[in-house]
């Protein structure tokens, strides 16, 4: 099959396998033989069906996402995903007596086909802060890291892993900004985390820090984990006090290179909410509100940057629009899909991942077939753009949360075991991505 081998693999008497090295897979060919006959060699060796020889073929075929042009690429072929938001799993990975809420959620996750999940690698002087200080972590909430990333791994999900916040839960810019102020630093507003150089070297070595971890539980570098879909720069930047976007899109150039410089492999999104900005003014019709224009960012300009790899919209018609539910919703969610959809398809030519969509239960008038038709309409926008080739990639619902933890829920979360037409819905869309 290549010219180098390591040993074979045999799966019985007379019948070994060669696997390939130098990080090649084994071949579609030779996949399909040992399908057909890896049951006669289990009962011969007196092994289960998920042990030995397809153990070895699942790690192979756990491989890096990439993309090429406006689709995802895995092992090959176009990668399309239904996902979810569980931003805590970090913290609460971080104290044995919350743990298996982590494992419950990977678990829930994989049994309807969900395979990306979106979570914090940050918390920064909080409660359980990962980062305590500039620079200073707990080791113990790093090892909540490490198992997220290692129980993702077992149950096939793959994290997008944002590296701040824009708002202050979690500690966010502002938690920067205070530490350069205890610095001694002449830093006065929140939007100075994006010019500032002390407070921008905090943050390159938070990223330092975190893509060169070596996963405690898996003794893999986090930079070289194919487990990692892609980094993400910020939750949700926004900077207020320049509208004009220079501001913002010069640290996402100055990030986004030197994420790039560490870690080449994965892919990095910035985290945008999708507001249209000064450089499509044609555009800002989409926008939900006035407001949104003027929070210096810019949808079209800030994808543009080099080194960013897909784009990241966020949905939130009760938030934005207004939070009576109404037809309006159903209205704003189609055109504000379908205007980024040709945006990533014409302008970006990158794949776009609705990366926050979600009904809360406090919305005024809020039903449960209300929220069914919301995600009926996501995974249908989706599948469209899909069967055309399109750009439309994948979306992450917010958010996903297990039995008994309900006094965390924002409004937003589902439980799949008290949400059956959502489960059935998710299973049904995830079918049609396989």
């Amino acid at each position: 099959l290549v010219a180098q081998q390591e040993s074979p693999v045999c799966l019985a008497d007379n019948m070994c396998v060669h696997r390939k090295v130098l990080g090649f897979k084994v071949s579609a060919l030779l996949t399909a033989f040992v399908l057909l006959r890896v049951n006669a060699a289990n009962d011969h060796l007196g092994l289960d069906s998920d042990q030995g020889v397809m153990a070895e073929l699942e790690e192979e075929a756990w491989t890096v996402v990439g993309k090429n042009g406006n689709q995802f690429i895995l092992n090959g072929k176009p990668f399309y995903f239904n996902g979810f938001n569980t931003y805590w799993l970090m913290v609460f990975a971080a104290d044995q007596s919350t743990q298996p809420k982590v494992t419950d959620v990977f678990k829930q996750a994989s049994s309807v086909g969900l395979s990306v999940c979106r979570t914090w690698a940050f918390n920064d002087g909080q409660y359980r802060a990962l980062q305590k200080s500039p620079g200073v972590y707990d080791e113990d909430v790093f090892k909540g890291l490490d198992f997220v990333v290692s129980e993702a791994k077992k149950y096939k999900i793959r994290l997008i892993l944002p590296l701040v916040n824009n708002w202050n839960d979690y500690g966010g810019k502002a938690q920067y900004v205070k530490w350069g102020k205890d610095a001694g630093l002449n830093v006065t507003s929140e939007d100075d985390f994006f010019s500032d150089p002390t407070l921008e070297a905090y943050y390159k070595n938070h990223v330092k820090t975190v893509l060169n971890r070596v996963n405690t539980f898996t003794n893999v570098t986090y930079k070289d984990d194919p487990t990692i879909f892609a980094w993400e720069l910020m939750n949700e930047p926004r900077c207020t006090s320049d509208p004009s976007g220079d501001k913002l899109q010069a640290w996402i150039q100055e990030m986004a290179a030197y994420m790039k410089s560490i870690d080449p492999k994965h892919l990095l999104d910035i985290g945008l909410e999708g507001f249209y900005g000064p450089s499509t003014p044609d555009r800002t019709q989409f926008n939900p509100n006035a407001y949104a224009t003027q929070v210096g960012t810019d949808f079209v300009r800030n994808h543009q940057v080099l080194g960013v790899d897909f784009a990241s919209v966020h949905i939130y018609a009760d938030s934005w629009i207004s939070p009576i539910i109404s037809d309006n919703h159903i209205q704003f969610y189609n055109s504000w899909m379908q205007a980024h959809i040709d945006d990533a398809d014409k302008t970006l030519q990158m794949p776009v991942v609705f990366a926050e969509f979600g009904v809360s239960t406090k919305d005024i008038g809020y039903n449960s077939s209300f929220r069914d038709t919301i995600y009926k309409l996501v995974y249908k926008n989706l599948v469209d753009s899909a069967k055309k080739g399109g750009s439309g990639a994948g979306s992450l619902m917010w958010q996903l949360f297990p039995e008994g933890t309900d006094y965390m829920n924002d409004g937003y979360a589902v439980v799949l075991s008290k949400a059956s037409s959502i489960a059935d819905m998710i299973s049904l869309n995830s079918a049609r991505f396989e």
